[in-house]
């Protein structure tokens, strides 16, 4: 026997996961469940298959068809899943019906996603977000969690202990939702404060999808050091650095929380007093992943959440980065022609990001930035 200085703990096994997606009308299923794939990586789950329901309607009851659900059980219990995960969001009905018919736990895109949040929240104004939005996320599917305590019948006589216990879970999670408001409302006021004072000077936020690579440019332009990871969701909290010019001219940066399709709208609700850094820039740098061959779509998807919060459209410049990842001139080439005005450039390396910084100078020097005190 080992001595205990030497003895081998093993570490818990990752949780084993089968995704499943529906491919509708645009028939991109395989490239969304790669996506989620990537999801359940940053959640810390390892997949291990893939069902996809090529055609059909929704089915109201298990969301996949009979013949697929009976081929996702097969293939639940071939693999030893632990879970399975879907691409879109279920009703509570649903999950109830699948976890019955597969025998494992059901998590939807929405529900992976918050987990994720919750995983990566730092600071306490993201962790009262992200349990704002759990909580949020929770209220409806509260019904039916105590079916094994309620009477089968209605009326009166019949109120039994499962709807009470029903309704005191309400009213609690209520209770706490509107005590989380509370407090996103006094942090609110003191990010109000903040930028207040800021607001003599040009203000440049970063967007973009998650994983484009804002935090590494951000790093770059500001000489900063906030955390980068190569996974999903790495940043969750808005962070303003100051650029000095030798002139002593200033702009400040501020790094956003990343985008992504089908992001849950509780999240964005959420998230409001956090997004709101980039509501009231000066510019925009939408950052953009060129080495992505499904940029478009997500240039899309983060065009359509900027559209939801902002109003009035601020001045948005194009920054396509991982330029060298791309590794072909000419693909460089044809992004600068197919949109005029942006930026190819890799935050890694440096190239392309002298380009930027002068147009940023030149912008703030036209908003009549005063000098640094």
């Amino acid at each position: 026997m080992r001595p205990a200085s030497y003895e081998i703990i093993n570490p818990p096994r990752s949780e084993r996961a089968v995704l499943v997606g529906h491919a509708g009308r645009d028939g991109r299923a395989w490239r969304s469940l790669d996506e989620l794939g990537l999801l359940a990586d940053t959640a810390g789950a390892r997949v291990i298959e893939r069902v996809v329901q090529r055609r059909g309607p929704i089915h109201p009851a298990t969301f996949i068809g009979k013949g697929k659900l009976d081929e996702l059980k097969t293939r639940v219990e071939e693999s030893d899943a632990d879970m399975v995960i879907f691409d879109d969001d279920l009703s509570p009905a649903q999950v109830r019906n699948l976890e019955k018919a597969v025998a494992r736990k059901v998590v939807d895109r929405s529900e992976l996603i918050l987990d994720i949040f919750a995983r990566r929240a730092r600071t306490r104004e993201s962790r009262l977000q992200v349990e704002l939005a759990q909580l949020e996320y929770t209220l409806p599917r509260l019904t039916g969690m105590w079916k094994h305590l309620e009477r089968q019948a209605g009326g009166i006589g019949t109120r039994g202990p499962g709807e009470t216990q029903l309704e005191t879970d309400r009213r609690l999670v209520r209770e706490r939702i509107a005590r989380l408001k509370r407090d996103l409302g006094a942090v609110e006021r003191e990010r109000e404060t903040q930028r207040r004072k800021r607001r003599r000077e040009f203000r440049c936020a970063l967007v973009g999808y998650t994983n484009a690579g804002k935090s590494t440019l951000f790093n770059a332009l500001t000489h900063s050091r906030v955390f980068v990871e190569n996974r999903l969701f790495a940043t969750l909290d808005a962070t303003t650095r100051r650029m000095v010019r030798s002139d002593r001219t200033t702009a400040l940066i501020t790094d956003t929380v990343g985008f992504i399709r089908k992001l849950p709208h509780h999240l964005v609700a959420s998230f409001h007093s956090t997004l709101v850094e980039a509501i009231e820039a000066d510019l925009l740098l939408h950052v953009i992943d060129a080495s992505e061959p499904d940029f478009r779509h997500q240039m899309t998807a983060v065009e359509d959440v900027l559209e939801d919060l902002i109003e009035s459209p601020r001045p948005t410049v194009l920054v396509f980065n991982k330029s060298d990842r791309v590794g072909d001139e000419t693909a460089a080439s044809g992004l600068r022609v197919e949109y005029p005005g942006s930026h190819v450039v890799s935050a890694l390396t440096g190239e392309g990001l002298d380009a930027v910084r002068s147009q940023l100078w030149d912008l703030a020097a036209e908003n009549g930035t005063r000098p640094a005190a």
